[in-house]
């Protein structure tokens, strides 16, 4: 009898831990993607290709991914790069949360 109590909880526990791991990983790789935007809006003026690189870095999440980019045109100034993934936490499971993992870099202009 208190098998069948514990199991729904440890289970509920489980998938938490999963929730989490998750969601941590896509904050790494959102980071990840905004530091190759920001690292091509440093060595280019076209800020197209930062968003590209950026929306490249995420693979396919890339295609609802929000990039904007901030690049003077001074060298030595900082070009930054912001990007925003929706993720959906618990789908499936009470209709779920929705929330935007964000990640900004800066590098400074090259040229």
């Amino acid at each position: 009898m208190e098998f069948a109590l514990v199991v729904p909880l440890v289970l509920l526990l489980v998938l938490g831990v999963v929730e989490v791991a998750v969601v941590a990983r896509t904050q790494l790789e959102v980071v990840n993607a905004a530091r190759e935007g920001a690292r091509e809006a440093a060595a280019t003026p076209d800020p197209a290709r930062a968003v590209k690189a950026a929306r490249a870095s995420l693979g396919a999440a890339g295609a609802s991914a929000r990039v904007s980019v901030r690049r003077p045109h001074v060298v030595g100034q900082l070009a930054e790069v912001r990007v925003s993934v929706p993720h959906r936490v618990g789908a499936g499971f009470l209709g779920g949360l929705s929330l935007d993992i964000t990640g900004r870099a800066s590098m400074r202009v090259e040229r």
